[in-house]
């Protein structure tokens, strides 16, 4: 096999109607990833708004180094590998395929390491605590989401890397790099929005977008890649923890319908002492009713579904595929008073509830065109905070919904038939 020389991989990312191949990429070269490749500083910090193509720009730069440089060590770290597997992993493996360059024998999905034919090799990591970064060397380091990396985990890191350091995140919040690195270190800093990838995305993406741009606050972030403010932020101090406890209590389930555009989130609800555990069991576009039901009634415990009652005909699919489920109770200042119900709680949540976690950092209330936060939620990653929105209504103190009173009835005399230890509401 021939070796690759530096930046083949990017000349292979050319624009389809340049290459000399009928075969059509999924990946095509972006301005992202050629400002990517313009970076030549040891240390590299790369922020910016959503389809920005931070990461997979990047992931090709690691993929063309490994491919051209022998016997590298190279490192992806990120919070947990429940984050990276969703992440970084899928969209190395993407990048792989798409070019015809992944061979499954070089993968060790144990150690999750791909080796190179160069002899290089590049290893997915997860580091949450300091004594996990004090590890071998490297030459070569990327840190996924910077901004959820506690500074010491990467200074650590930083000291045991001989060549090259990628840094990525969304501005959402300041953070370590604003007051460590910034002004202080000797790097390049590059800023990427969507308008570096028009060339490769959707118009519906981008007329999506767009439509934001009322939203001053997403807007600032996520369009333009700058900065934003921690003031306006709905749910903060939540608590990611491994898994659930096994004292825990499913009490219920909340389900948000999507389909095309939008995806359905399905989060189930623990009890565990004084706390609230959440854990993500559906975020998918495209799935049919009959599809939600499925993955339902194949879960090995058992609990009432709150679902979004502006569906009532999905509610009723639902049902007669054997789901226990009913509608959310709405009404006048509804939204806001299940925010502020869950605001009082403290609440858990697993570490592999990935995109849970994300929209939970990313909602925010709104602003008006003055800059001042409006006592209404932005109506973008929603759609688990709706879900889990949804199930904490009903186990508010008192509440009163028949429908849910029937529920836990009807799960006692199952549990009392069948001697199942099927999670109750307590009264």
């Amino acid at each position: 096999m021939v070796q690759n020389t530096p930046n083949n991989l990017l000349l292979h990312l050319a624009n389809k109607t340049t290459m000399e191949t009928t075969k059509e990429f999924n990946f095509s070269d972006t301005s992202a990833t050629k400002k990517i490749f313009g970076l030549k500083k040891r240390l590299k910090a790369v922020c910016g708004g959503t389809s920005a193509s931070k990461t997979i720009s990047i992931l090709v730069w690691l993929i063309d180094y490994s491919q051209s440089h022998d016997n590298k060590k190279v490192d992806v770290m990120s919070e947990s590998y429940p984050h990276l597997e969703d992440g970084a992993i899928k969209d190395f493996r993407s990048i792989m395929l798409d070019r015809g360059y992944w061979r499954d024998e070089l993968w060790n999905s144990t150690k999750h390491t791909y080796a190179f034919e160069t002899g290089t090799v590049l290893k997915f990591i997860s580091i949450d605590k300091l004594g996990k970064a004090h590890g071998p060397r490297r030459d070569v380091l990327f840190v996924n989401e910077a901004n959820h990396i506690p500074y010491n985990i990467f200074d650590q890191l930083k000291v045991r890397t001989k060549d090259h350091i990628w840094l990525d995140w969304n501005p959402t919040i300041e953070f370590w790099y604003y007051t460590e690195v910034a002004g202080k270190l000797d790097h390049d800093f590059l800023t990427l929005t969507y308008l570096d990838c028009l060339d490769v995305l959707d118009e519906n993406i981008i007329e999506d977008i767009e439509s934001h741009k009322t939203n001053k606050q997403w807007w600032q972030v996520y369009g333009l890649g700058q900065l934003g403010e921690v003031e306006g932020r709905i749910y903060t101090g939540w608590q990611i923890i491994d898994r659930v406890p096994d004292e825990a209590k499913l009490e219920r389930r909340g389900l948000d319908f999507g389909y095309t555009n939008d995806p359905s989130a399905m989060i189930d609800i623990y009890k565990y002492n004084d706390c609230f555990v959440l854990d993500e069991q559906i975020y998918q576009k495209g799935l049919s009713n009959k599809q939600i039901a499925d993955i339902i009634n194949n879960l090995n415990e058992k609990a009432l579904v709150i679902a979004d009652s502006a569906e009532p005909k999905s509610i009723d699919e639902l049902k007669l595929y054997g789901v226990s489920a009913i509608g959310a109770k709405k009404g006048k200042d509804s939204v806001n008073n299940g925010i502020q119900h869950m605001q009082e709680q403290k609440i858990m949540i697993t570490k592999r509830s990935v995109r849970t976690i994300k929209e939970y950092r990313n909602y925010f209330w709104l602003v008006d065109k003055d800059g001042n936060s409006i006592n209404k939620p932005a109506d973008v990653w929603n759609h688990a905070m709706d879900a889990i929105r949804y199930a904490m209504s009903t186990l508010r103190v008192p509440y009163t919904g028949k429908k849910v009173s029937d529920f836990d009835r009807r799960m006692k005399l199952k549990k009392k038939k069948q001697g199942k230890g099927y999670s109750l509401r307590s009264a």
